[in-house]
């Protein structure tokens, strides 16, 4: 066999197949990975049908269906009284996922750097390492899952060209201030060099405090790439399908790379979710249905000796367990799959050095007799 350097030498199978194949062989209830269980809107589906029926199955536009991106500007004004032009300034994407990666090979040179903060969803580093650039992670702090801003002034150098923030923040349901804009706006005025990626996929599941997006700071507006996802917001993650806002001059840069990557994201879907945008009240309705949930599933778990942070936003709790066990936390993970039949993510798994605090990640988009379920188990008596 031909032998070749890996680009990517040091990235192994991804934590969420790993639990999700535990969860499988101990018939565990799988509370890992970040999907929900239950059904979508049957309106939803109904417009999937109708777009079906209608024959819109060949290739949409590149930049994406101008009904759904007018859908998506008309929201954006809803919620933030902000007009962001469909044409020019915002991409229907392959999920979040392809955009994040999208927006990487777009601006990314060989030795630029990029600012994260760990724990950090799991698909910035290798697509920027992809680019021959380099990550540089700072740890937020615990048990807060703060941003340590004089850390990251620190940090910048000539060489630094995106810092990437995730608002509300996977893994941890940490949420920023508007006191934290502040100190990313006076970076970004100093570093005139320098982009933000915002990762706002979670947008809509903040459950304390206003939703700050930098799409309501001018400063940031005019430099940043923002993400979403139609997957978290309307329960069909397997859709794959998200977008990305970012001002003219970066969205042209932004579909030079989507024309050669993915082209065109799938028309049915697109149909139908701007049918359902511009017909339901639909993503108004996303934040109590998600509290509701959190709510039940921390009274429920009020017994057990996993202990609770602060949960402000997404759909994952975190768990402090070391009053419980020594363990690390993939092995604590890996064995109360086992013996409580529960499947979990540990967060040390989101940290370059490993960082373990003893916390796992519980995803509670799930229906709530699966998570009573979930926590009567995990409250059992025995558990240490």
């Amino acid at each position: 066999m031909t032998k070749f350097k890996s680009k990517l030498p040091k990235v192994e199978t991804s934590i969420f197949t790993v639990m999700s194949q535990w969860a499988n062989e101990c018939n565990a209830i799988n509370l890992s990975q970040g999907f929900p269980n239950f059904k979508i809107d049957n309106q939803l589906k109904s417009f999937v049908k109708e777009g079906l029926e209608k024959e819109e199955v060949q290739y949409a536009p590149m930049a994406g269906r101008m009904d759904l991106r007018q859908a998506i500007s008309d929201k954006i004004f809803e919620q933030h009284q902000i007009k962001i032009n469909p044409d020019n300034e915002i991409t229907i994407t392959a999920g979040a996922t392809q955009a994040i990666f999208t927006v990487f090979s777009a601006i990314l040179n060989k030795g630029d750097e990029v600012i994260l903060f760990d724990p950090a969803y799991d698909c910035y580093d290798p697509s920027i390492r992809l680019q021959g650039a380099t990550p540089i992670h700072l740890e937020l702090k615990y048990p807060t899952y703060s941003i340590d801003w004089n850390k990251v002034k620190s940090n910048i150098n000539q060489n630094t060209k995106i810092i990437v923030i995730n608002n509300p923040h996977n893994p941890t349901g940490a949420v920023l201030t508007s006191a934290d804009l502040d100190e990313l706006e006076n970076i970004v005025i100093t570093h005139p060099q320098l982009f933000v990626l915002s990762d706002e996929v979670y947008e809509h599941i903040q459950f304390e405090g206003k939703h700050q997006t930098v799409l309501t700071r001018n400063v940031l507006l005019k430099r940043s790439f923002v993400t979403y996802s139609f997957g978290k917001t309307f329960h069909v993650t397997g859709w794959k399908l998200g977008y990305c806002i970012a001002p003219e001059v970066l969205t042209r840069e932004f579909r030079k790379v989507h024309q050669f990557n993915v082209f065109c994201v799938n028309n049915t879907m697109q149909y139908a979710v701007a049918k359902y945008m511009n017909e339901t009240v639909s993503w108004r309705e996303v934040m109590p249905f998600y509290k509701q949930k959190r709510d039940v599933f921390l009274q429920a778990m009020k017994n057990s000796k996993l202990k609770p942070l602060a949960c402000n936003g997404t759909y994952f709790c975190l768990f402090d367990y070391s009053e419980v066990s020594s363990e690390d936390d993939v092995d604590f993970a890996k064995r109360i799959t086992k013996e409580y039949g529960v499947a979990t993510i540990p967060v040390s798994v989101f940290y370059q050095n490993k960082t373990n605090h003893k916390v796992i990640r519980i995803c509670f988009a799930k229906t709530e007799d699966l998570l009573l379920k979930a926590a009567k188990l995990l409250s059992s008596s025995s558990l240490v």
